[in-house]
C-alpha cells in the first residue's frame, strides 16, 4: 500500500480520435479526490494511433492532469482488449497507482475487467459515486440488487478499481495553467495474438437528443400508454427539449430504447428534468439525479420521485401538464 500512490485514468478516444468526455469527467472527479489523497498525482494513460496528440495531450493538462502517460502504436488504431489490456497494465505496474479509474462506457465495460483480472485486483463496476474515506481508500457506490438499494465498496487490495457512468460526473473548465509531465512508453507486440479481427466498424446513429439536451421531458408508466406521450412531445417543443422515458416505458414499446434513461438506459445531467408520471425507483433515478433542477408530476404524494424533486406537482398528469403547456406558450406570445 505504501508504494501505491495516486489517482490513474485510462482515458478513451472516439472514433474521430477525440478525448471522451466520460475521460475529462474522471480528471474533474479525481483532481476533488486528491485533496483527500495528500495531493497525489492525478494521471492519465493514453493508448493513441501513430498519430499528433499535441491537442489531446494540450486538453488533458487544461483539464488539470498532472501526468500523461502515453503510448502510440498502429495496434492502437481500434480497439482491442488485448493490446490495450496488455499496454495499460504494463504502464500501471511501472507508476504504481493507488487508484485506476476508467469509463463504463461500451470500450471501458471490456477494458476493466481484463486490466483487473491481470493486476488481481477488485473492481465495482458502473459507480456512480466516488469518494475517498477517513482511511484513505477509494469508496465506490453503485446501484445493487436490482438496482433497489446503493451499496459503497471498498477494495482491499492495490490498485483500487472502478468504472464510472458517462454523465454522473460534471466535467471541470479547460483552465488549468500548469503543464502536464508527458512520459512516453513504447511497447512490442509482436508476441502478443489478438484473438478479435475488426472488419468494420460501423456507428450506432440512433440517437434521441437527450444526451446533450438541456432541457428533457420524460415520461414513465403513469402515462398510461404510447399515445399520451403526445402531451410529453408538446411540452418539450414548447421548451425546446428532448423526450425521455422510463426502462418501463420501453419494455412496454412505448417508447424507443435510445430514449431510456436509468441504470439499463442513459445517463444525463439536462439543466431542467420533468419527470411525468415516473414513480422515482433507484433503477431510474440513478440516469438523472444530477440533472439541475428536477421538476416531479405524480398523483401519488408519496412516490419516491419527490424526495430528490427540486419542485413536486402533487395532481394528475394528464391535467398538469397541458395546462403547463399552454401557459407557456401563452407567456411565448406575450414577448
Amino acid at each position: 500500500m505504501d508504494e501505491n500512490r495516486g489517482i490513474c485514468i485510462v482515458a478513451e478516444l472516439t472514433p474521430e480520435g477525440r478525448l471522451a468526455d466520460v475521460t475529462l469527467e474522471l480528471v474533474e472527479k479525481s483532481l476533488e479526490l486528491k485533496k483527500k489523497l495528500n495531493n497525489e498525482p492525478v494521471s492519465v494513460i493514453l493508448l493513441a494511433p501513430e498519430t499528433n496528440l499535441e491537442d489531446i495531450i494540450s486538453e488533458l493538462s487544461k483539464a488539470g492532469t498532472d501526468k500523461v502517460l502515453v503510448s502510440k502504436n498502429k495496434n492502437f488504431t481500434t480497439y482491442s482488449t488485448e493490446f490495450f489490456s496488455k499496454a495499460a497494465v504494463e504502464i500501471i505496474n511501472k507508476v504504481k497507482p493507488s487508484v485506476v479509474l476508467i469509463g463504463a462506457t461500451t470500450q471501458g465495460r471490456d477494458l476493466a475487467p481484463r486490466i483487473s483480472s491481470l493486476l488481481n485486483t477488485g473492481l465495482t463496476a458502473d459507480c456512480t459515486g466516488l469518494d475517498i474515506n477517513d482511511k484513505g481508500q477509494l469508496a465506490a457506490t453503485r446501484p445493487t440488487f436490482g438496482g433497489n438499494l446503493m451499496a459503497t465498496i471498498l477494495c482491499k487490495t492495490f490498485p483500487q478499481m472502478a468504472t464510472v457512468r458517462p454523465k454522473v460526473m460534471p466535467m471541470g473548465p479547460l483552465n488549468h495553467e500548469t503543464d502536464a509531465t508527458v512520459e512516453e512508453f513504447t511497447f512490442d507486440f509482436e508476441h502478443i495474438k489478438d484473438n478479435v479481427e475488426i472488419l468494420n466498424f460501423i456507428r450506432n446513429i440512433e440517437s434521441s437528443g437527450i444526451e446533450n439536451a438541456d432541457i428533457v421531458v420524460a415520461g414513465g408508466k403513469g402515462m398510461k400508454s404510447a399515445e399520451n406521450f403526445k402531451i410529453l412531445e408538446e411540452l418539450a417543443d414548447v421548451l425546446g427539449g428532448s423526450v425521455a422515458a422510463s426502462r418501463a416505458v420501453v419494455d412496454a414499446g412505448w417508447r424507443p430504447v435510445s430514449e431510456q434513461v436509468g441504470q439499463t438506459g442513459k445517463t444525463i445531467r439536462p439543466k431542467i428534468y420533468i419527470a411525468c408520471g415516473i414513480s422515482g425507483a433507484v433503477q431510474h433515478t440513478v440516469g438523472m439525479e444530477q440533472s439541475g433542477t428536477i421538476i416531479a408530476i405524480n398523483s401519488d404524494p408519496n412516490a419516491p420521485v419527490f424526495s430528490i424533486a427540486t419542485y413536486g406537482i402533487i395532481g394528475d398528469v394528464f391535467d398538469v401538464v397541458p395546462a403547463l403547456t399552454k401557459k407557456l406558450k401563452d407567456i411565448k406570445k406575450t414577448r
